[in-house]
Order: structure tokens, then C-alpha cells, then sequence
């Protein structure tokens, strides 16, 4: 797709935010290509329920979503598991085959993830004029549109991520970021106009392409559409005043320590986060770009001798900020992408190599947004209220057993109550 993202300048202060830069049974079409080794994969199996075609048959229901978890309660005492969120901003398969490459990748890891499918992507140019963004004319888009062969392989990635137990998010349509109309001018009127449409070109695509006879996508877009990331991280306020009412459960479009999250207007913050950034005294978000432009400014392919070099100062700092979190305060940790070869794909590599090291360590979870938001519905109020105490790197100082014990803490040995707290 090769969509420059206006996120937010990487280079911020530790303690302080940057400004902004600105089922059906599966068909020949899900068909995998030879695995190494010369076998050949075998493709992911619908749910085994009844199916429901839904609208001109570009989606369908299919039953529960397979490979999800469920989540229960931390028990008395109980060290909460580490959480790890990799998500990608306009999730869509080009001829660099990111998107299924990344799926192997969580496969291999035992690791879901969240894509942020941009609603464009599913358009083909010629029906360019189906867009009207707000604030521009019909047809506008600062990320283009797609032709039949990329929307049918996206489709393919797409309906697989799902069957796999990813999920499938939004990051809306045009991309417009800035002045003169940008997602930060919208209103809440606006942004509900714009999610509505991004829903339409999901539901819609078979009408649009003429690929009447492609399987569809296995899931209600209605319903499995629960959260996002904004444009350039812009607009986030008005955008989730209608996320609010249109019965959305989360936002990750802010920018936040690592502490546990909290709700905010009704929905889960759960924002990418500040991590070290290696060999510098400030910190920046956990996201490929603000990497890059620490490294290389706005230019997206600087120089090839320094590329080994900065994706491995980017998977560092990652790594660094997981550490805190494993060993302090457990909070989840956020990391956003999207599918570039920005500076010889340095930062593809990185990601890769976090994956592979992280989501195979005890008490490690790599799960999706929705995953997470499950989770923490699912805890004691008060248990979150307490974990949110800790700050950034903070493993409470008398152990987790007596952190969320829910009693008070034993007294140290040596003091008159200790033979007691044995």
C-alpha cells in the first residue's frame, strides 16, 4: 500500500507526549501456497455452524469466533498474566504479502493479533466516487483505493485472520490527516459518517468488484467491529463520542505510559505507550514510525548502511519496555504497525523478532484488542483499581500474592504481628 502515516513525532520525553506530525465452508480463493518443506498448508476450517449469508453475501455469520479464549477472573493473589497487543494500521495485502506473512507469524508464536482494515481498500478505483469523505469532495482519498486482485487478496487474508482468532478493526477510510479537513476537524456527526461507510465497503465488496462467486468474509462486521486506531492518531475526543454511542468497547489511538488501562467516555484507553529508545535519554511509541522518524526523519528509505542498525534499536526498545512490564507492573504492553518496507524493512524484521522472542515466555499473552477488553471486563473492579496504583515498571514491593490478596499485607519478620504471617 506504501501509505506514509502522519502518527506522532517519535521523539518525545519520558515524561511528556510528542505533538502530532500532521462460515461458510472456505473456498478455492483460501487456498494457501506450498509451506517450506514442501508441504502444502492446509487452510483454516469455518466454524462448524450454520451460515448465514449477510447483504449481497460479502459477509456472512458463521457462528462464535474460533480460537478465542475466554476470559476469567484473576484469583486471590494471583499474578496477572503479561499481556502483548501487535496491531497494524491499514491492514491490507499488497504485492509484499506482509499481512500473510504476519499470520504465519502469529501462528508459529501462538499469537493473535488486531488489523486495522482501511475501508478503501475493499474499493476498487472505478467506484472511487462510493467514498464521500467528510469535509472532502466524493472520491477523495489520501491513501488511494485498491484494483480487483488486491481487494480479492486482502479478502483472503482478511476472512483467514478471523478463522484463526484475529480480529478485524477499523482505521476508517481516507487517511486525511492536518488542516483543510483533517480527522482532527471532524465532528461526532462526521465520524459516525465515516464508520458507516468503512462498514459499507466491508459488507459490500462482491457488489462492488463483480466477484459474486468468492466466499465471504465469516463474520457480521456489525458486530465484530469494537474498536480502532485514528488517522494519525488525530480526532480522538469526537471520534470517541460516537464510538461511544455506536457501541464500541475500546480506542487506541492515544499515547500512554505503561501503566494499566483505564476507561475513558465509556471505553477502554488502551493507547500505545512509551518505551525507551536506546542510546537516548527520552522515550517514543511503540510504533514502527515514530522508530523511523527518530532514525531517519520523514524520509522513508534513509541510509541502507544504518538499517541493521535501527531495526535493532527499535526491537530493543520494544524488548526493554516488555521487561519492565514482565518483571514490574504487568501492564499490557501496545505496539502498533502497519505494513511497510520503510528503510529496507528494518522495522518488519524487528517486530518479527519481538514476536518470536515474547509470545513464548511464561505468563505471556500475545492476544488482540478484543482479547484484552474481554479480559479486563471480566476482572474485579477493584482488582484493576489496584494494579492501576503501580506505576511504570512497579512490581509491588511485598509480591503479588499479597498485592491482590485482598488482606493486609504480613508483617515483616522480626516486628511482634509476624509470627502470625507465616
Amino acid at each position: 500500500m506504501a501509505v506514509t502515516q502522519r502518527i506522532i513525532a517519535g521523539t518525545v520525553a519520558a515524561t511528556a507526549c510528542a505533538a502530532s506530525l500532521a462460515g461458510c465452508a472456505l473456498g478455492t480463493d483460501d487456498a494457501e501456497p506450498a509451506a517450506q518443506g514442501g508441504q502444502k498448508a492446509k487452510p483454516a476450517q469455518a466454524p462448524k455452524s450454520m451460515v448465514r449469508l449477510i447483504g449481497d453475501g460479502s459477509t456472512a455469520y458463521t457462528g462464535a469466533q474460533p480460537h478465542l479464549p475466554r476470559p476469567e477472573r484473576l484469583k486471590p493473589g494471583e499474578k496477572p498474566p503479561q499481556f502483548v497487543v501487535f496491531s497494524w494500521d491499514g491492514a491490507g495485502e499488497d504485492s509484499q504479502r506482509l499481512f500473510s506473512h504476519f499470520r504465519q507469524v502469529a501462528k508459529a508464536n501462538d499469537a493473535t493479533m488486531t488489523y486495522f482494515l482501511s475501508g478503501v481498500y475493499m474499493l476498487p478505483t472505478e467506484k472511487r466516487d462510493l467514498y464521500r469523505p467528510p469535509q472532502h469532495s466524493p472520491g477523495r482519498s489520501d491513501i488511494g483505493f485498491n484494483d480487483e486482485q488486491g481487494i480479492a487478496d486482502t479478502v483472503k487474508q482478511l476472512r483467514l485472520a478471523w478463522l484463526e482468532g484475529n480480529e478485524i478493526g477499523t482505521h476508517f477510510n481516507g487517511h486525511f490527516c492536518g488542516s483543510g479537513g483533517g480527522v482532527g476537524e471532524w465532528s461526532v456527526d462526521d465520524w459516525k459518517d465515516e464508520i458507516a461507510q468503512a462498514k459499507q465497503f466491508v459488507k459490500s465488496w462482491k457488489t462492488n468488484t463483480g466477484m459474486k462467486k468468492a466466499s465471504p468474509l465469516p463474520f457480521d462486521y456489525d458486530k465484530e467491529l469494537v474498536g480502532a486506531r485514528t488517522p494519525c492518531l488525530e480526532g480522538q475526543e469526537n471520534f470517541m463520542k460516537a464510538a461511544r454511542d455506536l457501541g464500541f468497547r475500546y480506542d487506541t489511538s492515544g499515547v500512554d505510559n505503561q501503566v494499566w488501562p483505564k476507561k475513558r467516555n465509556g471505553l477502554w484507553d488502551l493507547s500505545m505507550q512509551l518505551v525507551p529508545f536506546p542510546g537516548h535519554s527520552y522515550e517514543t511509541l511503540t510504533m514502527d514510525y515514530n522508530f523511523m522518524v527518530n532514525q531517519s526523519g520523514t524520509r522513508t528509505q534513509g541510509d541502507p548502511a544504518k538499517y541493521g542498525f535501527w531495526g535493532d534499536q527499535m526491537r530493543d526498545g520494544l524488548l526493554m519496555g516488555f521487561s519492565r512490564a514482565y518483571d514490574g507492573n504487568r501492564a499490557p504492553l501496545i505496539i502498533g504497525n502497519h505494513f511497510e518496507s520503510w528503510n529496507g524493512g528494518t522495522y518488519m524484521r524487528a517486530v518479527e523478532e519481538v514476536v518470536e522472542r515474547v509470545c513464548n515466555k511464561p505468563d505471556v499473552r500475545c492476544v488482540s484488542f478484543r482479547q484484552l477488553a474481554d479480559w479486563l471486563d471480566a476482572q474485579d473492579p477493584q482488582t484493576l483499581h489496584q494494579l492501576r496504583a503501580l506505576n511504570v515498571g512497579e512490581a509491588p514491593k511485598q509480591g503479588w500474592a499479597s498485592f491482590l490478596s485482598g488482606r493486609p499485607a504480613p508483617a515483616p519478620r522480626g516486628v511482634p504481628e509476624a509470627s502470625a504471617a507465616k
